[in-house]
């Protein structure tokens, strides 16, 4: 299969994924996201694939399923996996708008990892247009939480995952064409501490801080970092008053680790810290976790394919093991062959100069359509 002779175009796509990028769909905001979801099945429905829509759950947004036509449909496939929400609040256009900078382009989500599934979406696309069929059934699984570690779709990412025989994930690629063979280990912990309010000016030797207990906390934690596990706060809540002591502070951390042995020693340590009996009680209580991707064989023959699709193509090639977490590590802690880091090229991610490197979505869509054509 000569995957150059697809006629992908990189401009065509770009035009194509603007509306995608335009569609603001931050994780918090349920409807957002849903009109995204619903951007995403109209292109679907031009396809004329079998789209399911899937209700959300814990006040999240919806899920879209969609299966290609395939003489094996309902038999073990190939999995594509993306998320269609964002860390970037509603309005973040104002602040960041769509526009191109030579061969960069910018908008919220359009690097994570809106440009990676529409590229997966163009590469169904051109297989189909080309009258080139999948060896084996492929579903498109899009989902509404995964900046949030996926607690509201994990179950329902996992049950598709053991039916298929690869999952591959277009969440961001790293540089010079590089992918993603393996997961770190990931943690979230909500925490409160809990004081005594008074009055600050006139009676401020009555109260107990939150807000101090906390900050003294945010640092005692971060201080536990090595380089076998991090820990980092990301998120804090306190306060409605400047003239009243704080009685409760809120803070969410993220933890890291490279081994899943790591981090359960880790996730000792922070529990360790709670503290019901002080002046300021200290709760932490533990939130979603993303377990070690290590990858196995199936994984390194997806990897070995990219390598030679890579070569075709004439970009550079690496697979990494990697931080950061994506849906990648449930279907690789389960054993399913898996891929990640398959989508477009870029920076800034998570910022207000998030962007892609426009090329990539060419390059990387012949990847992307080379491995769905040819995972047996």
């Amino acid at each position: 299969m000569d995957i150059t002779a697809l006629p992908f175009d990189a401009e065509e796509m770009l035009a194509g994924l603007r509306p995608w990028v335009e569609c603001e769909s931050p994780t918090s905001d349920a409807g957002a996201v849903n009109r995204m979801m619903d951007l995403a099945a109209h292109d679907f429905a031009a396809m004329g694939v079998q789209i399911e829509r899937i209700p959300g759950r814990m006040g999240l947004g919806d899920s879209v399923r969609a299966r290609f036509p395939h003489k094996q449909i309902g038999e073990p496939g190939i999995l594509v996996l993306g998320h269609l929400d964002t860390v970037h609040p509603v309005g973040t256009l104002e602040a960041l708008p769509f526009r191109r900078k030579g061969e960069h382009c910018y908008g919220p989500g359009i690097c994570d990892m809106k440009g990676g599934n529409y590229l997966a979406l163009e590469a169904l696309r051109q297989l189909a247009r080309a009258g080139i069929e999948t060896k084996l059934p492929v579903t498109v699984l899009f989902t509404p939480d995964e900046e949030i570690g996926t607690p509201g779709m994990r179950g329902l990412i996992e049950a598709e995952a053991a039916r298929a025989r690869a999952v591959l994930v277009p969440e961001p690629g790293r540089r010079d064409g590089g992918v993603v063979s393996g997961r770190y280990a990931i943690a979230r912990f909500n925490l409160a501490t809990r004081g005594r309010p008074s009055h600050a000016g006139a009676q401020l030797s009555k109260g107990r801080s939150a807000i101090r207990e906390m900050a003294r906390r945010i640092l005692q934690i971060e201080d536990m970092t090595t380089e076998d596990c991090t820990f980092s706060v990301g998120v804090f809540h306190a306060g409605h008053w400047v003239n009243c002591v704080s009685s409760l502070a809120e803070a969410e951390v993220l933890s890291m680790a490279k081994r899943q042995s790591d981090l359960d020693r880790g996730i000792e340590q922070i529990l360790a810290l709670a503290d019901a009996d002080a002046e300021v009680t200290f709760e932490v209580q533990r939130g979603v976790t993303r377990p070690v991707w290590e990858p196995g064989a199936g994984t390194m023959r997806l990897v070995e394919i990219a390598r030679d699709l890579a070569s075709q193509v004439g970009t550079g090639f690496r697979h990494e093991s990697a931080g950061g977490g994506s849906d990648g590590n449930f279907t690789g802690a389960m054993g399913i062959p898996t891929l990640d880091g398959l989508g477009v090229e870029g920076d800034g991610i998570h910022t207000l100069g998030e962007h892609i490197f426009v090329p990539t979505l060419a390059t990387r869509g012949r990847i992307m359509a080379g491995l769905l054509a040819l995972i047996d």
